[in-house]
């Protein structure tokens, strides 16, 4: 007999919101939304903005009296916190559990193999305890077999208040009134086609997915579909990621904050995007034997409108920076033209292979090792001392990036800026 998995998801609630309140006391228990690149659409909303009608995706402008009228507290993306608080969390799942999948910014499965039954249910409430008085984000937590039904647990949970943020299906015997009240669209691994698909033959909700004949299923909905139907019914395939996959391209871009049409000032975006993408790929061991760079207009602006692309086999793979720019600056060159408003550049990485397996040639430039160490250390200051502590002239002085998002409505940077720690007041 095959000994069931103990499958844990903890997933941060509101999680953009729940990161602006942690140094903003003031804001608990009111409306927050969380805006999108260049404060475009709303991305993130508080339970208190959800109650109001505030839709996800909703474009800033549409709305902007709505969330006044109502007393919103509007904020742009601050990623830079949001990633410091989610790595924060991550660290203390750690202390709970030697397996953890970082499964998004906000979720992490954990392994709880080790939880005696009559503990688990306690241990998960430690758990959602401490995470919450170490790091100031509140969190729900589903424990099932399998981890398709442990996302539907943790659902299950946060929709619930009298759960506590907390739901051990293993502690219940029968799992058909869960499943019945979970519709077929918001199950773990079922798309929008997916879902309309099954609508049209009667299967409405997990509890009927789980129930339908999985030959049915496998020929509809292929492995991938019969793999969801097995795991709603117990049956784990689906298994623990210790770390992510490696990615077999990388893509870094961004809409400008204003449109631009100088190319000295592209040059700037694509050497700061050369510089993202890169360090993305030194983060998991790998060179790219290839780039492309992309540029284009705005296709919703009444303008002429442009786009192109490019891209450059390398001699060898590179992972540093500033092997990167030239090339990219010579593709940019090519592409480049005149009297447009540009609104968007990008860069794409490919052809990857293991830097480890990569040997230096007698071929090679005479400074390459330097360039390569050179990188190195720019990577270890940035991690000691913020991104861009240290930054290629290339992309320009921080402070005049006419292309940079727009964020008027940043907060600060508490965790990861000495300049703008909380000021904490000691009463007399």
């Amino acid at each position: 007999m095959i000994k069931a998995k103990k499958i844990a998801i903890v997933d941060c609630n509101n999680f953009y919101a729940s990161c602006e309140r942690v140094f903003t006391p003031s804001l608990n228990g009111k409306a927050i939304v969380v805006l999108s690149n260049n404060d475009g659409v709303i991305i993130a909303r508080s339970e208190e903005a959800k109650a109001l009608g505030i839709k996800m995706g909703e474009p800033y402008f549409k709305v902007e009296r709505l969330l006044k009228a109502n007393k919103v507290n509007v904020f742009s993306s601050n990623y830079t916190l949001y990633g410091d608080l989610s790595a924060r969390v991550m660290q203390t799942l750690e202390t709970f559990s030697p397996e953890v999948e970082i499964y998004s910014i906000d979720e992490a499965f954990l392994n709880m193999d080790g939880i005696a039954a009559e503990n688990q249910t306690e241990y998960l409430h430690k758990i959602r305890k401490t995470v919450k008085q170490w790091t100031g984000i509140p969190v729900s937590i589903g424990m099932a077999p399998t981890k398709t039904l442990a996302k539907l647990a943790n659902r299950f949970a946060k929709k619930h208040k009298e759960r506590d943020g907390v739901l051990n299906l293993f502690e219940i015997d029968n799992w058909d009134d869960i499943l019945s009240a979970t519709p077929v669209e918001d199950i773990w691994g079922v798309g929008r086609q997916y879902s309309a698909m099954l609508h049209n033959y009667s299967i409405h909700t997990a509890l009927d997915f789980a129930r339908a004949d999985r030959s049915w299923v496998r020929k509809k909905m292929t492995v991938v579909g019969l793999r969801t139907n097995l795991e709603l019914n117990g049956i784990s395939c689906i298994d623990l990621e210790n770390s992510p996959p490696k990615k077999k391209s990388i893509v870094s871009s961004r809409s400008f904050g204003e449109y631009l049409t100088e190319y000295d000032e592209l040059k700037e975006a694509v050497s700061y995007f050369v510089a993202r993408a890169s360090e993305k790929l030194r983060k998991q061991d790998s060179s790219c034997n290839s780039i492309g760079v992309f540029i284009r207009t705005n296709p919703f602006k009444n303008s002429p409108q442009y786009y192109n692309s490019g891209d450059i086999r390398l001699p060898y793979p590179m992972s540093s920076a500033n092997e990167l720019l030239p090339y990219s600056h010579r593709i940019l060159q090519k592409i480049f033209k005149s009297g447009y408003y540009y609104q968007k550049v990008g860069i794409l990485l490919m052809d990857f292979v293991q830097t480890k397996n990569i040997s230096l040639s007698l071929f090679d430039p005479p400074n390459r090792l330097n360039q390569i160490v050179a990188t190195e250390l720019m990577d270890k200051i940035n991690k000691k001392y913020g991104r861009e502590a240290l930054y290629f002239a290339a992309a320009g002085m921080k402070e005049n990036r006419r292309w940079q998002m727009k964020r008027d409505l940043l907060s600060s940077h508490f965790t990861t800026n000495w300049k703008q720690l909380p000021e904490v007041k000691a009463k007399e």
